[in-house]
């Protein structure tokens, strides 16, 4: 269903990498490369337990017919894909009920605030998705959560919250033991930036009436058409070389560029992918993303005229419209488009800014994909994943773990006067002070 266009590589350099690359596959799919402990994502979808995906469908139907409001809350990997696919394939203007809202994934308290106005007078239920449940955004909104929910429901407040979490360990597995809350499993072996096809993802999907059966089924297809070792073959892994290819030119930032408006989120799921699996021991490539035609009226001017570091992949994938431009008494120069079709006059912009960027040293990668649907986003996301595990190897890290977070989360728990932390506290406080910063 995708057709990856205007690689610099050819046939030639394919064939030269096909050996490399080889060795690679060969080490994920043994278990024998870095991380290989979080590598069940590799078929997690064609295996999955097809009586605990009709569990998460009939849960979700439940909330469906009696919620205004499902509240997920989560951060990183355990909302950015579930929020990227509804927000893709939602109605922009006019939502469906029940509304899904996305929450502790931020430390503002005006946020907080707010939400728990707006929640306010309406039924509402709590997806909480927290492996450890000491994830410090998630289980704080969860506690704002959890007491609206007593002071609405009092004893009965536990049928309304659904936690998604480790099987048998952690703060939140406790809770599910002792309050008695539905639950459901995180596996040990996906990474949470990897784990969207998984009832982190599946749950909050069902609810929002979005077909998990064909989301899967793309994630299936995935599996059997990027998981071969010969390189000619997979585009996963061609589009990961053809990265690395830049990024050793001194390509340094990769722009992934949409034409869509409702695929934003989907733009952060993939700076978080790629961004946290890639960047470590000084390398990675820093993944940004513009949302054209609207930001080539401000990001453009630097892609155009300004350092060539980066190099963009365009995203080819819009929702499909029969919209004609229409006759109009209008002066305004636009006579000449009359009954034009809108999804032609976008493709044009996208080839028309192609040609222009690449004129000015910056290159251009296509991903072209036909199905905006439940079933080929997760076919994207799919060869999104085995993409970004291609280049980490060929980069030499571990796409799997993510060691850099920890340097903030000791310093922000610490100063927050996180028992655990006490030592480091007096040494940070001691340079802010030093630089007037409290």
């Amino acid at each position: 269903m995708i057709k990856f266009k205007n690689s610099p590589l050819n046939m030639e350099d394919y064939q030269k990498h096909s050996e490399g690359i080889k060795k690679l596959h060969l080490a994920m799919e043994e278990g024998r490369a870095a991380g290989s402990d979080y590598l069940g994502w590799l078929y997690y979808a064609s295996s999955f337990d097809k009586n605990e995906v009709d569990r998460i469908k009939t849960h979700a139907k439940k909330i469906r017919d009696q919620a205004d409001v499902l509240v997920v809350a989560g951060i990183g990997g355990s909302y950015l894909g579930a929020d990227a696919i509804i927000r893709a394939l939602e109605l922009s203007f006019g939502r469906s009920k029940p509304e899904i809202i996305f929450c502790g994934n931020n430390l503002s308290g005006a946020y907080l605030e707010e939400l728990i106005s707006y929640l306010d007078g309406k039924n509402f239920y709590v997806n909480v998705i927290s492996k450890s449940g000491r994830t410090l955004e998630t289980a704080l909104a969860f506690r704002f959560l959890k007491d609206l929910l007593i002071e609405k429901h009092g004893s009965d407040y536990y049928k309304y919250i659904y936690a998604t979490t480790d099987s048998s360990s952690g703060a939140l597995r406790k809770q599910v033991v002792e309050e008695g809350f539905v639950s459901f499993e995180v596996p040990g072996n996906v990474g949470g930036r990897f784990s969207v096809m998984t009832p982190v993802g599946l749950f909050p999907l069902a609810v929002a009436g979005l077909n998990i059966d064909e989301f899967l089924e793309g994630f299936i297809e995935g599996e059997k058409d990027f998981s071969s070792e010969n390189l000619i073959d997979n585009l996963a892994y061609q589009y990961g070389l053809v990265r690395n290819h830049y990024y050793n030119q001194g390509k340094l930032m990769e722009i992934l560029v949409t034409y869509e408006p409702a695929l934003g989120q989907f733009a952060e799921w993939f700076k978080q992918l790629f961004g946290e699996s890639e960047g470590k021991d000084g390398r990675g490539i820093f993944p940004i993303s513009v949302a054209n035609t609207t930001d080539l009226h401000s990001l453009g001017q630097i892609i155009q005229d300004g350092k060539k570091i980066f190099f963009e992949t365009v995203l080819d994938l819009t929702k499909k419209t029969s919209l004609s431009v229409p006759s109009s008494h209008m002066e305004d120069d636009l006579g000449y488009l009359e009954g034009e079709r809108v999804g032609v006059m976008t493709k044009n912009a996208q080839l028309a800014t192609l040609i222009a960027h690449e004129e000015a040293g910056v290159p251009n990668l296509i991903l072209e994909l036909d199905d905006y649907s439940e079933r080929g986003l997760g076919y994207l996301m799919y060869f999104m994943m085995r993409a970004c595990a291609m280049t980490s190897y060929l980069q030499g890290v571990n796409p799997f773990d993510q060691p850099g977070v920890e340097a903030y989360k000791t310093n922000m728990l610490a100063l927050m006067g996180n028992p655990s932390y006490a030592q480091y506290r007096q040494a940070l406080v001691d340079k802010l002070v030093s630089k007037g910063l409290i």
